[in-house]
């Protein structure tokens, strides 16, 4: 869900998706899941000349990328990406919205499938003040991660270290990794500072 969070100078992209935006070639092919209003894929179409579609559940983010002349299909990524073939593109995105999938090694490995490249970003639970608000009894709640223990649409939460360790197990190959804490780049410390976390795969 490409809408929450960094939040960006005005006509500027969000920090996290220029990023993001970086690491994707000109020309290429890319497929954005959860792809919002079709900010990251308008981007890439009129910046790096990028062929991409966009998959997207949520009604007004539908007409916003229809606006936008972003090519998006309506649908719930919880019921896989069985219409792309394999390969079929270059690079796959899911921007914060990993944490809120019910089948995460699913999503994964079917981001392998149909792309050589996946890039993946998620709030860190490993935020420090994370762990303070639950030693003083209490879920966090934070910018980066801003509903109630009852209301949240975050159901499966980790730290770099847990997403690090989940790719090696399913065979992917991380590439590249950049954290972030709001608008500002994270590198001493990444899993203790940073509130999001950006990566870049290729599978095997």
């Amino acid at each position: 869900m490409d809408g929450a969070s960094l939040s960006p100078g005005h006509g500027e992209l969000r920090k996290d998706l220029a990023r993001i935006a970086s690491w994707i070639e000109p020309g290429s092919r890319v497929l954005d899941l959860g792809c919002g209003d079709g900010e990251l894929l308008a981007h890439l179409r009129d910046e790096r000349q990028v062929n991409g579609a966009g998959v997207e559940i949520d009604d007004h983010s539908v007409i916003a990328c229809v606006r936008r002349g972003v090519n998006v299909i309506q649908q719930n990524l919880e019921e896989g990406l069985a219409l792309f073939d394999a390969g079929q593109f270059d690079t796959v995105v899911l921007s914060q919205t990993l944490q809120s999938m019910r089948h995460t090694e699913h999503i994964l490995r079917e981001m392998a499938r149909v792309a050589r490249y996946g890039v993946v970003s998620f709030p860190n639970f490993g935020y420090w003040p994370h762990g303070w608000a639950i030693l003083r009894g209490r879920m966090p709640v934070t910018g980066q991660m801003p509903y109630a223990w009852y209301n949240t649409p975050n159901i499966h939460l980790c730290t770099l270290r847990d997403f690090e360790s989940l790719a090696r197990q399913l065979g992917l190959r991380i590439l590249e990794r950049a954290t972030f804490n709001h608008d500002r780049e994270v590198r001493l410390l990444p899993g203790w500072r940073s509130t999001l976390a950006l990566y870049r795969f290729a599978a095997g």
